[in-house]
C-alpha cells in the first residue's frame, strides 16, 4: 500500500506510515539543486517540493533506498560545514523471507553520502555488516521522475505537457525522458556501479554477500542532461575533491570572523557557506542565486542585496553582480516583459514554461528597485575598493540607469519614481515585497497603481548622490553637481509628501491618486538605510520600529501590529525577514542608534541558535517571542536564502560602525558596540587593496577596544566619535 496520497496540490503520510519526516536538507552547484528528506530521498512529502533539479525542471521526482522491503531507520543526517557533501546514516529494520528473520534489526550500517557536480548528483553507499553471521544484503532504489517545471512544483497549472518517453534500460543503468513543449529533450541518466543485480524502468537493486565486519560500496550518478549539455565521466571521489576544492577558493576570497561566542561563530561560518553555495557552478561569476527552492536563479534585486551586505568581507561578489546586470541591462521597450531602456533585470529563467511563455520570467524586469540599487552598489563598491577600472568599464550603464530614473521611472513626472504592471503575466506589485495584498491602505483597501514606494524614493536619493560621486571621480564635474542637486530636491520633495505625522513614519505608498499609504511598515526603516529621512522623522522612525508593535523579540515584522491586513503568518504582511532587518539594522546605526542595531544582533543570533541547521531562512512567523520557545517558522520559506545568509554580516558592519575606504586605505570604527554575548570578536585577512588586515575587537563596559594583530601594505585603522 502507498504510504504517502495526494490531497489537492500537497501531501500528506498516513498516518499508519513509518515514513520519518523531519524536515529537509539541501544540497546546490551552478544550475543544479537538490531537496532531500532527512533519510537521503526524494519522495512527495510536504508540499511536493522535494526533487534534483536542473534549469528550472525536476529531473528526478522519486528516489527511494529500501533494504530489503523497507525503508532503512533513520540514525542521523548532516550537510557538512562547507555545504559540500550530505551524509546520512541509516540501519536496517528486521529483514524476513518466508516469515524468518534472515537480517535482525540494527545488523547492518548504510553510511550514504552524497553530492552534486556539474549537474550531477553522485552519491555512495557503504554499507557495514556489524552482526556474527554472513549475510545477504538486498538493496534497491526506487526512481521516476516528473519532469515537471519548477512553476508546476509550485502549484501552477498546465493545459498541455511535453511527452514523457519510456524509461529506457541500459548496461549498468536508465535513461528517462522528456520532450518538453519547447522541443528540448530532458533526458535523467542514472548509472551505477557496480552493475546491479536487476534493474527496471522504476528500480534498481544491488546483491553482496558481506562476512561479519566486512563492508561493501554502492555508487549511483544520477546525471540531468539535455541538448547543451555533455555526458561527463567523472568518478564519485575524483568530482568530490573538485567540489570541496571549488569551495576552499571561494571561502579564500572572504575575511574570516571568530567570536568568543561559539554560537556566534557557528551562525556566521554556516552564512558564509551559504552564500558560496549560492555562487559555486554558476555560469554568471560571483553571481549569488536567490535561495533554494523556489528561487534558484539569477534574481537581480536579491544579488544586488546580498553582495551589499557582504561587500566589507568579499567585495568580488560586488563585482560579479554589477559586472552581470550591466551585461543584462535592457535596451529596448517590450512591455511583455515589463522591460524599458536602462532597466536592470529582475530575474532570468530557463525553464520550460519560462522558454514558452507560459510565465514571463524567462528574463524579467519586473522590478522597481533593482535599478537604483545597481547604482547604489556601484558607489559602494567604488568606496570600498577604489576599483576605478570597473567603474569606468559599466558607466554607461550607470547613466542608462539614472536615465530610467527621471524618463520612464518617473512616469507622471512628479519627481517620484512609481511602478506600473505592463506584462499581462507579471507581478502586480514590484518591491521586494509583490505579494498581491501587500501595498494597501490604512482601512486595507488595496492600492492602485502607478505606485511609489518609500523605500525606493530613498534608492533613488541614494543612487543620485552615489553616482555624484563617481561623476566627480570620472572628471564630470557639472553632471556630479547635476546630479547632487537633483538628490537634495528629491530628498525635500519626499519629506513633504511622504512623511504621515498622524501615523508618526513614513507612509508606505502613493498610489496612482497620489493618495498616501497611511501604513505603518518596515519599509520606511529603508528611508534610514539610505540617508533620505530627516533626523527627527529618523529618530521617530526608530522608535517606532523598536516598539512592540514592529519588535517581536526575534526582530521587526514588515508591517505592525494593528494594521489592517496584519498577520503574523503572512508572506509580507507581518512576517519576519533577516534581510530586511539587517538593513534597518544599518539604517539604524547611520543616524547613531546603535542601541537598536545591537539588539537587532542579538535576536537574529537568537534565532540561528533555535534553528537546527543553524541557517536563517528567507524569512520566520511574526509571532511575539514566548519563554521557552523558539520562532514559528513559515511553511515554505526558502533556505538557504542569499539575502538571509548575508545579513549577519551587514548588522554587524552596522553596530561596529565600520566603513573601509579603498581610495586611502583606511578602515574606520564609528563608536563600535558588541552584544554582551560576544565580549571579543576577531577579523582575520580584511583585504583593502593590496593591503592585508587583521583585527582584535574586546568588549570593554559600553565600548569596544580596537587593536591592529596583523598588517600587511599600507592600510590604517581609526575610531571615530560621530
Amino acid at each position: 500500500m502507498d504510504e504517502i496520497i495526494r490531497l489537492d496540490e500537497q501531501f500528506y503520510i498516513l498516518a499508519s506510515s513509518a515514513l520519518p519526516y523531519g524536515g529537509t536538507r539541501v544540497l546546490k552547484h551552478g544550475k543544479t539543486f537538490g531537496v532531500f528528506d532527512r533519510n537521503g530521498d526524494i519522495e512527495a512529502m510536504g508540499l511536493g517540493e522535494q526533487g534534483i533539479f536542473y534549469q528550472g525542471t525536476r529531473y528526478l521526482s522519486r528516489l527511494v533506498l529500501r533494504v530489503g522491503q523497507s525503508r532503512p531507520l533513520f540514525l542521523s543526517a548532516a550537510v557538512k560545514d562547507d555545504n559540500s557533501e550530505l551524509s546520512v546514516d541509516l540501519s536496517n529494520q528486521d529483514v524476513t523471507e518466508e516469515d524468518q528473520i534472515v537480517i535482525p534489526r540494527g545488523a547492518l550500517h548504510v553510511a550514504r553520502s552524497k553530492f552534486l557536480w556539474r549537474g550531477v548528483c553522485y552519491e555512495e553507499f557503504k554499507v557495514s555488516n556489524y552482526s556474527l553471521h554472513t549475510l545477504e544484503l538486498p538493496l534497491s532504489l526506487r526512481f521516476e521522475s516528473d519532469f515537471a517545471d519548477i512553476f508546476e512544483v509550485r502549484g501552477t497549472h498546465r493545459d498541455r505537457r511535453g511527452k514523457r518517453l519510456q524509461n529506457v534500460i541500459e548496461d549498468g543503468g536508465a535513461i528517462l525522458s522528456y520532450e518538453g513543449l519547447d522541443g528540448v529533450l530532458r533526458r535523467t541518466r542514472i548509472e551505477c556501479t557496480p552493475k546491479p543485480f536487476r534493474i527496471s524502468a522504476s528500480e534498481v537493486q544491488f546483491r553482496a554477500t558481506l562476512q561479519p565486519h566486512e563492508k561493501t560500496s554502492f555508487y549511483v550518478s544520477v546525471a540531468c542532461e539535455n541538448e547543451e549539455t555533455a555526458r561527463n565521466g567523472w568518478s564519485f571521489h575524483t568530482a568530490s575533491a573538485e567540489v570541496k576544492s571549488e569551495l576552499a577558493l571561494l571561502r579564500a576570497q572572504s575575511c574570516e570572523l571568530y567570536s568568543s561566542n561559539e554560537q556566534f561563530n557557528t551562525w556566521v561560518n554556516r552564512s558564509l557557506s551559504d552564500v558560496d553555495m549560492m555562487i559555486a557552478g554558476n555560469p554568471e561569476r560571483c553571481y549569488p542565486y536567490a535561495g533554494i527552492p523556489w528561487f534558484s536563479t539569477v534574481f537581480g534585486r536579491d544579488g544586488i542585496i546580498t553582495a551589499l551586505e557582504c561587500l566589507w568581507i568579499n567585495p568580488q561578489i560586488a563585482q560579479g553582480v554589477l559586472q552581470f546586470l550591466a551585461q543584462t541591462q535592457a535596451t529596448e521597450y517590450l512591455p511583455e516583459m515589463d522591460a524599458e531602456p536602462g532597466k536592470v533585470v529582475h530575474e532570468m529563467r530557463r525553464g520550460e514554461m519560462a522558454t514558452l511563455g507560459e510565465v514571463p520570467f524567462g528574463q524579467y524586469y519586473g522590478s522597481v528597485d533593482a535599478t537604483p540599487l545597481f547604482v547604489m552598489l556601484a558607489g559602494a563598491y567604488y568606496d570600498r575598493t577604489a576599483d576605478r577600472a570597473l567603474i569606468e568599464s559599466i558607466w554607461p550603464h550607470i547613466q542608462l540607469a539614472l536615465a530610467w530614473m527621471d524618463d520612464y521611472g518617473d512616469m507622471d513626472d512628479d519627481g517620484f519614481v512609481e511602478y506600473f504592471c505592463r506584462s499581462g503575466k507579471g507581478l502586480v506589485h514590484q518591491g521586494w515585497k509583490d505579494s498581491k495584498d501587500s501595498i494597501f491602505h490604512a482601512d486595507g483597501t488595496l492600492a492602485e497603481g502607478p505606485i511609489a514606494l518609500c523605500e525606493v524614493q530613498g534608492y533613488v536619493y541614494a543612487a543620485k548622490v552615489a553616482a555624484s560621486k563617481l561623476a566627480a571621480m570620472l572628471g564630470h564635474h557639472e553632471h556630479a553637481q547635476s546630479l547632487q542637486r537633483d538628490a537634495l530636491d528629491l530628498q525635500d520633495r519626499f519629506e513633504r509628501e511622504f512623511w504621515c505625522e498622524d501615523i508618526g513614519t513614513y507612509a508606505l505608498a502613493l498610489d496612482g491618486a497620489k493618495q498616501p499609504c497611511r501604513v505603518r511598515a518596515s519599509n520606511a526603516g529603508y528611508c534610514l538605510f539610505t540617508g533620505i529621512a530627516g533626523y527627527e522623522h529618523a529618530r521617530r522612525v526608530a522608535a517606532q520600529l523598536m516598539s512592540d508593535d514592529f519588535f517581536t523579540g526575534w526582530g521587526i515584522r514588515t508591517v505592525a501590529r494593528g494594521e489592517a491586513r496584519y498577520n503574523p503568518m503572512s508572506y509580507h504582511n507581518g512576517s519576519i525577514w533577516p534581510h530586511d532587518n539587517a538593513m534597518i539594522a544599518s539604517g539604524l546605526a547611520r543616524y547613531g542608534f546603535k542601541d537598536s542595531a545591537v539588539r537587532l544582533l542579538s535576536a537574529l543570533l537568537d534565532v540561528n541558535v533555535t534553528l537546527e541547521s543553524h541557517r536563517l531562512p528567507e524569512l520566520f512567523c511574526g509571532f511575539r517571542r514566548r519563554s521557552g520557545e523558539g520562532p514559528t517558522l513559515y511553511p515554505v520559506a526558502c533556505s538557504p536564502q542569499a539575502w538571509a545568509a548575508g545579513c549577519v554580516f551587514m548588522v554587524l558592519e552596522a553596530c561596529l560602525g565600520m566603513t573601509i575606504n579603498g581610495n586611502t586605505g583606511q578602515v574606520a570604527f564609528r563608536q563600535p558596540r558588541l552584544p554582551e554575548s560576544i565580549q571579543h570578536l576577531r577579523i582575520h585577512n580584511l583585504a583593502i587593496k593590496d593591503a592585508r588586515l587583521g583585527l582584535s575587537l574586546e568588549h570593554l563596559g559600553e565600548d569596544v577596544k580596537v587593536r591592529i594583530s596583523h598588517k600587511q601594505g599600507q592600510v590604517e585603522v581609526g575610531l571615530r566619535s560621530r
